[in-house]
């Protein structure tokens, strides 16, 4: 095992720094965790639990991503982030949520189907337009990104109880800040979990959080129905038709296979041996 070669080949290790140290010495953005508890909606809920028992594992990991209180929850934050001026990141393993949201609020998204050259344009846009303050990544984000003013991070789903794609989605919002929004607040980039309560998407996040915990972040507990604006009838899935087609649309998804991004697509977001302009 060339693991235990490591130490006589490289030597012991001289200095370690946690990553709360390194944020208070201010080498790193001060970030707030924080995960927001969303309720089911009836329907969604009603299908999850018929689900229950079966091996209809991706119908049950689809519906607790694409709940729709869940949505209005991300909408919400990114409304009152872009008011701010900040830039956010979203980010959702399912395709099909993926690209349908983003389309809705008239936002770009890229998945592993968009050719480099759009996907650099977007990240262009991103970084120097002022019209342009939130997009939508799927898994291809976790990698090979440097997004230096994206300061918020709106996660819808994730793979399961990855404790490394949560290290790596939060490091995209960790380059050092400017001093916070709010001259109350110590924090100047902001970390969204959404998790849909009542369902095993509960135990895959707190198993997600194991890392940062570690690493000394803590993790700030938020209702949905403790935001008082949350109920805002002018969310694309505040009414209960909107909420019933959403589901009618998540289960042919699930029957399509459309839900979850393919092995062969998760390649990084920039890849450095494209030739130029391909």
């Amino acid at each position: 095992n060339l693991v235990h070669d490591l130490h006589w080949l490289i030597g012991p290790k001289l200095y370690e720094a946690s990553w709360q140290q390194l944020q208070d010495d201010g080498f790193l953005a001060r970030v707030r965790c924080v995960e927001v508890w969303c309720e089911m909606s009836k329907a969604f809920f009603a299908e999850y639990l018929r689900s229950m028992g079966g091996k209809e594992g991706h119908l049950r990991r689809a519906l607790w991503t694409c709940n729709p209180n869940k949505l209005i929850a991300c909408e919400y934050l990114i409304r009152f982030h872009e008011q701010r001026g900040d830039k956010t990141i979203v980010f959702s393993d399912n395709i099909f949520l993926l690209e349908d949201f983003a389309k809705r609020l008239g936002r770009y998204y890229i998945s592993g189907k968009v050719e480099m050259r759009e996907r650099m344009q977007i990240l262009s846009n991103f970084q120097n337009s002022s019209t342009c303050n939130t997009i939508f990544l799927s898994k291809v984000g976790d990698n090979a990104i440097d997004i230096p003013n994206a300061s918020v991070i709106v996660q819808i789903s994730s793979h399961y109880g990855s404790r490394r794609q949560e290290a790596q989605r939060l490091g995209r919002i960790l380059r050092p800040k400017p001093k916070a929004f709010d001259a109350t607040s110590k924090f100047n980039a902001f970390f969204y979990t959404l998790v849909s309560r009542d369902t095993q998407e509960m135990y895959y996040a707190s198993r997600r959080q194991q890392f940062l915990v570690e690493q000394g972040y803590n993790y700030h507990i938020l209702r949905d129905e403790s935001v008082s604006r949350m109920d805002d009838k002018s969310f694309h899935y505040s009414s209960e038709d909107a909420q019933l087609r959403l589901l009618k649309q998540v289960l042919e998804s699930v029957h399509r296979g459309e839900t979850v991004e393919a092995d062969e697509d998760e390649v990084p977001l920039y890849d450095p041996t494209a030739a130029p302009g391909r």
